[in-house]
């Protein structure tokens, strides 16, 4: 591949990619500490990932030294109170947070989001006094890394259906069963495992490392979220002690209100790699000269980019919305599903554009539009895939359960 189909100022484009492209002053709509937490991210974003990520991705490799970071800034649990672990903070700043991660890249905000939504918010809002105190600042400092076990290699959109079983034993349940597509498995020291009590109902354990009958393999061969370690979990007679029950788990309400607070996450984060695809393809068409003038000036570059951004601020839009609702304890899983769906499916289109408009450049890793493109694959039909987001609005305005 020929150089001269790059701009001189190419590396800027990789550089200097920050830009907020705020098209409608959402900025104003933001508190001092939302502005505060955001522009903390970003920096760390800018200066932790953004110069290795391309080559950890390549390399189909974590970089968990990150984690130290992450918590560092606030990103694990920014929700939850500061006595716990937590950053204290609220719905909009948590999302704000995971879109500058985004920015960076999806496995990144997968790291950060597993950790805070699947591990130290189920622990929060259904564990005892004790297991708060001893599992949550050590999850909230990156000290421990926790993952979250629902999806079952049979039982992925259905987690009602879920085989894993927790049996009776004294003053210890013996769990069986197996987990898959678990982020962060292969390097956790506890997982939230979810699964089925001698009742037939749904409860929560709190797992750890090291347990004997308990192993965590990692996935190899992903062509999607490569800087995210991605793993299952197998559990073989495994002895978790009674207190490790997370006692107020009772039903498959408690791990789906879980995947809400996930989904609530993400739907801000899609924002975020759609900014970053966004921001290189239009300075890359102002660098760009074909024809004797930058591709920026061509009709269908234009259209290209003023749909973008209409998307990306009709996304914003519906975000803080949400975050809105979500600070006033008004928003309904229902709605989470229509903004993780939207947002994600809106990423995933805008990367596409933009990998046209950056040409043959727009395949290598001297931008960051292939590496969002595969991310977003997974995202799409993760926590929910684009079609049973689909069928959850559908069940909300219809009142018809399209799952039975």
């Amino acid at each position: 591949m020929s150089n001269t189909t790059q701009p001189q100022s190419g590396r800027k484009v990789k550089q200097d990619r920050y830009q907020y492209h705020d098209y409608y002053l959402m900025n104003e709509l933001l508190s001092d500490e939302h502005r505060m937490a955001q522009e903390a991210v970003r920096d760390w974003v800018k200066q932790e990932v953004s110069p290795i990520i391309e080559d950890y991705a390549e390399r189909a490799e974590c970089p968990v030294h990150l984690f130290k970071g992450l918590a560092e800034i606030g990103a694990f649990g920014p929700s939850l109170p500061v006595e716990y672990g937590g950053g204290g903070m609220d719905e909009i700043a948590y999302g704000l947070i995971m879109q500058e991660l985004e920015r960076g890249d999806s496995g990144i905000r997968s790291m950060a989001s597993v950790q805070g939504s699947l591990v130290m918010y189920p622990i929060f809002r259904y564990g005892s006094e004790e297991q708060k105190r001893k599992y949550l600042p050590k999850l909230g400092s990156g000290e421990f890394i926790g993952c979250f076990g629902l999806t079952e290699p049979d039982h992925g959109s259905n987690p009602a259906g879920m085989t894993s079983t927790l049996r009776d034993d004294g003053d210890a349940y013996i769990l069986n069963g197996a987990k898959m597509w678990i982020t962060n498995s292969p390097i956790a020291d506890i997982a939230v495992v979810w699964a089925r009590d001698d009742e037939g109902k749904i409860r929560g354990v709190i797992v750890e490392k090291g347990m004997k009958g308990f192993s965590a393999p990692e996935i190899h061969g992903k062509w999607s979220l490569r800087a995210s370690i991605t793993g299952e979990l197998v559990f073989e007679d495994v002895r978790v002690p009674k207190k490790n029950l997370l006692p107020e788990a009772s039903g498959l309400k408690a791990p789906l209100s879980c995947l809400s607070k996930a989904r609530y996450g993400i739907a801000w984060g899609a924002i975020g790699a759609a900014l970053d695809c966004y921001d290189s393809a239009l300075r890359y068409s102002k660098e760009r000269i074909q024809f004797g003038k930058p591709i920026g000036q061509f009709q269908l570059t234009q259209k290209k980019l003023a749909e973008m951004i209409t998307e990306i601020t009709k996304a914003q839009l519906l975000a803080w919305r949400l975050g809105t609702l979500a600070n006033e304890g008004r928003a309904t899983p229902a709605q989470i599903s229509m903004a993780k769906r939207n947002n994600v499916f809106m990423a995933l289109q805008i990367a596409r554009e933009a990998r046209q408009i950056h040409g043959g450049m727009g395949i290598t890793n001297e931008y960051p539009i292939m590496r969002h493109m595969m991310n977003l694959e997974t995202v799409l039909t993760y926590e929910g895939t684009h079609d049973i987001h689909l069928l959850i609005t559908g069940h909300d305005i219809t009142g018809l359960n399209a799952f039975k």
